[in-house]
Parts: structure tokens; sequence; C-alpha cells
């Protein structure tokens, strides 16, 4: 993937931290820039922490060789099911006409329970970069791109979360939905190129 792909698979992924950002932002009362860097740092590092988590793991596995094997002949289905699966899921919650509720807490109990679920996503786009990658060894995983590639998706959460709580406790609800969708069709429209890339090649 080139650096086009990786920033749109961040855009993509922090579509989900963004929209709960704006939720959070029409709790707040009044919001200020430490309000909005609190979002941004805990959604922008653990968006950043679970890709490489995902990664690693596989890295680990695929030194089994049936595993590695495996993930060698299907890495490009793997890729393309993980990010349409978590796009679909973005776009099915979006059209749901369940209301989410956000309290106005900043504290650290909170926010972490927010972050990690808000960053699940982006532990299965780890396993599809490390499926792409083909990395054979853990020492090979730590000299990828993977820590590029999160330090991306980190930096561009944090700036849509910071901006998002400001955005939702200035003008509402009109950018919660839409920001879901838009990420959810980013992710699925990057996962179909890659396996339209490995299946035409």
């Amino acid at each position: 993937m080139n650096f086009l792909d990786i920033l749109l698979i961040a855009v993509g992924l922090s579509m989900d931290a963004f929209a709960v950002s704006v939720g959070k932002g029409m709790a707040v009362p009044r919001a200020n820039w430490r309000n909005a860097l609190c979002v941004g740092i805990w959604f922008g590092g653990f968006q950043g922490l679970m890709p490489i988590i995902g990664f690693m793991l596989v890295s680990i596995f695929s030194n089994i060789p049936a595993i590695g094997n495996a993930i060698s002949r299907t890495d490009h289905w793997i890729a393309f099911l993980m990010l349409a699966l978590i796009g679909g899921n973005m776009i099915k919650e979006a059209l749901s006409s369940k209301e989410e509720q956000f309290d106005d807490s900043f504290a650290a109990r909170a926010m972490a329970v927010l972050a990690v679920a808000t960053s699940i996503d982006a532990l299965a786009t780890g396993v599809s970069f490390a499926c792409l990658d083909k990395c054979a060894t853990l020492t090979d995983a730590l000299m990828s791109d993977i820590w590029l590639n999160a330090g991306i998706i980190a930096l561009t959460t944090f700036a849509f979360s910071a901006v998002g709580l400001l955005i939702g406790n200035v003008v509402g609800r009109r950018f919660h939905k839409g920001a879901e969708i838009f990420g959810g069709v980013v992710l699925i429209s990057i996962g179909l190129k890659i396996l339209l890339e490995h299946l035409l090649a």
C-alpha cells in the first residue's frame, strides 16, 4: 500500500472516533482546548496502538509453518474481508435508529472505555497490514512500516477527535452519522482496491 492508501485508511478509521467525539462534545456544556487535547490523546493513542498489536500477533503466529502458509495464500482476501467488515459495520451503526448517549466526564475510566471501543477496528486493520506485509519473523515485523502506519493513524485520529469534540459542542448532531458512513465507505473501497490489485496482477 502507498502513502495515500494508508492516509485514507487512517481517515476511515478515525471517523468512528470523530463521531464519538462529536457526541461527547454535545454532552459537554462548554468544551475547551484541554478537553479537545484529552480526547485526541486517548483516541489517537489507542488507534495507533491497536494496529501494532494486531500486526505483532499475526507476525508471531505466522512463524508456525501451517499458519504462515495459509496466510500467504489468502492474505489479500483477509485484508479485503477485514476492511469490508469494519466499513460495513460502521455504515450499519450509522444507519441504525438507536441514538448513542454520552456523558460529560473526561475521567480516565470514562475515556478508556470509549478509546478501546473506538479502536477495536484498528486492531483488525493491523491484522490486514500484517497479511499484506508478509513479514516472516517478529524481527521483520519490528523493522516493518507498521510503526509509520500506526503513527499516521494515531495523528489523524488525534486531529479528527479533537476537532470533532469542538464541532459537537458548537454544531450538534448533523456530522455524527455522516462521518461514520463516510468512514465505512472509505474502508470498504480500500479493501476492494487491495483485492482487485492482487486478483488482476
